[in-house]
């Protein structure tokens, strides 16, 4: 049983945090929760996707939306980086192309629940017709969005799930088991799958990650035994403080680190730079979730192997047409797929979560082929 993190505020970034963060990470922490993981085979065969019953949640009284215009708010974990800016650009390209939404993208500037909770709680009280959000914490979040749903407002969450029972649905942007995977195996492919390696998260109770890190775990104990789990350590999506928190591990652990991965979007290109400032580029493998615009330098000069994603427009994009299918009526508790527009069919799997994918490999020999 793994034991659960404690969760710091995310505005507090001084030697007494750092001091009680790296602290708990020394314990080994490789996951937030106590649900069971399904490690995936170590060979490359295809994992077969789960379904049960539809779990989430329903608008009250909800009035008559078929075919009406929808004035929809997003609030994804924060703001102003380049990951979440994708996620708006794929939502901001489906409420056009749907032409009967009206959508904005607002929150805090920092990766923090109050704040988020608080953003949401404004437009519940302002009146809107729909909520998109990528949750900081999945617990915390859930009495205002269940808020929202008590007042007949649409609810559907991406990137970061919450409680099932306060949205309709969410965007799994690739299954857990697959993302633990594909991060290991990329490091793995670096380090010969020995050495010790380490990792940079954002929170211990940002849900996303908490469980692609459990996930990480089973999967290299099970495929990759001769690899060391060395720490994991928060970083908050700061990027100074990402940098700060590689380059400690780096002096920390000196030749036993072989490989950091990071979390975030913004942990990763932090712990490359940091490799590249230690210069150890080409001894210790980057590998991380990680946009590609961000990334090239590094994949380029060799402080990165490689950067593990989604295509982040997509799951905005993906958002918007499940909140305006289930505004039409089209999307039920019933359903087994959403038509997404030029995505196509996406397949519904545990209970009320719609996949996106299996996750890409970005490395120096293909990222020049995207741009965000």
């Amino acid at each position: 049983m793994k034991k659960r993190a404690p969760n710091w505020s995310c505005t507090v970034f001084g030697l007494a945090w750092l001091s009680a963060s790296q602290a708990a990470s020394a314990a080994g922490w490789t996951g937030a929760d106590d649900l069971p993981t399904r490690p995936l085979t170590c060979d490359a065969s295809p994992a077969p996707l789960s379904s049960k019953p539809y779990d989430g949640g329903q608008p009250k009284n909800a009035p008559d939306r078929k075919g009406k215009k929808l004035t929809v708010i997003d609030v994804p974990k924060l703001i102003g980086i380049g990951y979440f800016n994708a996620t708006s650009k794929g939502i901001a390209s489906a409420a056009k192309e749907l032409g009967n939404v009206s959508v904005k993208t607002d929150g805090s500037t920092k990766a923090n629940i109050d704040e988020q909770v608080t953003f949401i709680d404004n437009y519940i009280t302002s009146g809107v017709d729909g909520i998109l959000f990528a949750a900081n914490d999945p617990t915390a979040i859930a009495p205002v969005l269940r808020k929202a749903l008590s007042k007949g407002i649409l609810v559907v969450g991406y990137d970061a799930n919450a409680t099932p029972n306060s949205r309709q649905w969410f965007i799994n942007q690739a299954e857990a088991n697959g993302i633990g995977k594909a991060l290991m195996d990329t490091l793995a492919k670096e380090t010969r799958g020995q050495g010790g390696f380490a990792i940079v998260t954002s929170t211990f109770a940002t849900p996303n990650q908490a469980r692609w890190i459990a996930e990480m775990s089973t999967y290299q104990a099970k495929c990759y035994p001769k690899m060391k789990w060395l720490e994991t350590v928060e970083a908050q999506e700061d990027n100074a403080l990402s940098f700060t928190q590689a380059s400690t591990l780096i002096s920390k652990y000196g030749d036993k680190l072989a490989g950091i991965i990071g979390m975030t979007t913004v942990a990763t290109p932090a712990a490359a730079e940091a490799v590249k400032q230690a210069n150890k580029c080409g001894k210790i493998a980057v590998s991380g979730i990680g946009v590609p615009n961000a990334m090239k330098p590094y994949l380029a000069n060799g402080c990165a192997s490689s950067t593990v994603l989604w295509n982040p427009v997509d799951l905005g994009y993906a958002s918007m047409y499940a909140l305006r299918a289930a505004a039409d009526g089209v999307l039920t508790p019933s359903s087994t797929s959403l038509k997404a527009g030029r995505l196509g069919d996406l397949r519904i799997i545990n209970g009320s979560e719609i996949l996106l994918g299996s996750p890409y490999v970005f490395t120096k020999d293909n990222v020049g082929g995207f741009d965000f």
